[in-house]
């Protein structure tokens, strides 16, 4: 048998660590979160995302009475920037959360769902996404989407 170990880092900084692109980037992410549709889960997520252009694109998740027809902020956010500027890669993603009770106080992570998209952005455009997740405690910064989803499946494995 063979053992392998899988490790991952994340930098953990203090919002105002971030460079002025990337606080803005996670102050759009917050404000999109004012644009949900939340009528269920009153669970309020906003994304933000960075294109190479520097142009930003905002998404905020949408629920729906038949629950799977529900979409997460991080993809309303990433199948716009593809749906614009599908040959423009996503070099930045930013997202922030709140409850009725305000803004988590840890950051919140994609689901599967969106892990996988973004897999696959990262695929489209052949670099990586840098990824903040933003809490009001701190900020994790994380370079790929492979520190989340270190197993993806890709086209390569077809």
């Amino acid at each position: 048998m063979e053992e392998r170990i899988i490790k991952t880092t994340i930098g953990v900084y203090a919002m105002e660590e971030l460079c002025d692109a990337e606080r803005q980037l996670v102050e759009a992410a917050i404000g999109a979160t004012d644009n949900s549709y939340v009528p269920y889960s009153h669970f309020r997520v906003g994304c933000a995302v960075m294109l190479q252009t520097g142009e930003v694109i905002t998404g905020c998740n949408q629920e729906n009475a038949a629950f799977s027809v529900t979409i997460c902020a991080e993809r309303t956010a990433l199948f716009a920037a593809g749906a614009a500027h599908p040959n423009t890669p996503v070099v930045a993603i930013a997202i922030a959360a709140r409850n009725e009770h305000g803004l988590t106080a840890e950051p919140v992570t994609p689901c599967g769902s969106c892990r996988q998209a973004l897999v696959e952005t990262e695929v489209r455009h052949g670099r990586k996404v840098r990824l903040l997740l933003y809490g009001t405690r701190h900020v994790f910064a994380i370079d790929g989407i492979e520190a989340l989803l270190p197993l993806s499946f890709t086209d390569g494995q077809m």
